[in-house]
């Protein structure tokens, strides 16, 4: 089973990325607070995990062509999508949760509602556990958001004041994505494992190319066709936008820099690797990034792509190239056909490799 493993930085300069609205007891009444974590150390500004995964279903659906969202649907207090994966590729790889009531008048709520037109019907319970899991982007050290004061004066009369909290911060997340997953669903009726109900196993089975692993009790897509929504969301993230305050702050949350590569385990072998100096700036740790790729190399699939924008970090990255040099060199000199070599250039250009390397390992969906 393989997984693509990976580690994003995030460089905020100047951003309220994730807000948590008005704080209480603040001099004004309409002060807007950004989303912390307060330790012993200090404050932690983060922004959730849900507010990512958010930025980027966004982001494909606007910037990656061919990518094909699901429709979300309202019923009094619940909002949910189609939760068709055969179709759409954001059920696939972000999973849903759908159990429709069965109160006759929800019945006769959703009979009437003419936005629901080619709906897909649900007769149980189905969810899908994501493929693609995202941590909480969090600072990578302690910092204490500034409070901006203004206040809103183009007309007559006394002006209106209002605050908000930003912070310059870098903020580190991790991301996995289980290959093997991506495109195969379940039917076992077993809470958290039942992805397709009897409307969709149906139309699994009536779909051309689509394969009945009887043995699992799964439907699996044709191999193109689940490379296709990989290399799509990897594309996405390499476009990532989005983010509170931006009409102020104005914050590219691209990423600055990204750490990843397939790997056969769920495990995250990155996590470590980076983290803050002594003066809270980020630390590439050579040492411990050599230790994961010793132990872990057995399980590296494909080279170890590090993405890094110029202009960030760059005494930080001329100390990493020489590091990456020594490495590749005494890897090919005691292991001439390993993967894991390291391979560093501008985070898009190595999400587009990745990207590429699907096409070329479609094994590693296997």
């Amino acid at each position: 089973m393989a997984f693509v493993t990976g580690l994003l930085l995030i460089d905020a300069p100047a951003a309220a990325l994730n807000n948590l609205g008005s704080i209480p007891g603040e001099r004004e009444d309409n002060t807007v607070g950004v989303k912390v974590i307060k330790t012993k150390e200090g404050a932690y500004p983060y922004v959730s995990a849900q507010a990512l995964r958010y930025w980027l279903r966004t982001t494909l659906e606007t910037r990656v062509a061919g990518w094909q969202a699901a429709p979300i649907y309202r019923e009094e207090k619940v909002a949910y999508t189609d939760a068709n994966p055969l179709l759409y590729w954001d059920d696939d790889l972000f999973g849903y949760m759908r159990a429709p009531s069965k109160r006759e008048t929800a019945k006769a709520l959703r009979a009437a509602d003419t936005s629901r037109a080619g709906e897909t019907e649900t007769t149980d319970t189905i969810t899908r556990v994501a493929p693609f899991r995202v941590s909480t982007l969090v600072s990578l050290a302690p910092v204490t958001p500034t409070n901006d004061f203004g206040t809103m004066s183009r007309h007559e009369g006394n002006p209106v004041p209002h605050e908000h909290q930003f912070y310059r911060a870098t903020l580190k997340g991790l991301f996995s994505l289980n290959l093997q997953a991506c495109g195969t669903f379940s039917y076992r009726n077993k809470t958290g494992f039942r992805n397709l109900d009897d409307v969709r196993m149906k139309l699994a089975e009536a779909l051309e190319g689509c394969e009945h692993l009887e043995a699992e009790k799964s439907f699996r897509l044709p191999q193109a066709q689940r490379v296709a929504r990989v290399q799509a969301l990897f594309e996405g993230m390499a476009q990532l936008e989005g983010g509170a305050k931006q009409t102020l702050h104005y914050t590219d949350v691209s990423p600055a820099l990204v750490l990843l590569a397939v790997t056969k385990g769920g495990n995250h072998i990155f996590h470590h690797a980076v983290g803050a100096n002594r003066v809270g700036q980020p630390e590439i740790k050579a040492k411990a990034l050599e230790e994961a790729l010793r132990v872990y190399r057995d399980g590296l699939l494909s080279p170890v792509y590090v993405g890094w924008v110029q202009g960030y970090l760059d005494a930080e990255r001329a100390a990493f190239e020489q590091f990456a040099a020594s490495y590749n060199q005494a890897l090919q000199a005691e292991h001439p056909d390993h993967p894991a070599l390291i391979q560093i250039g501008h985070p898009r250009e190595l999400f587009q490799q990745l990207v590429a390397g699907f096409a070329a390992n479609p094994r590693w969906l296997d």
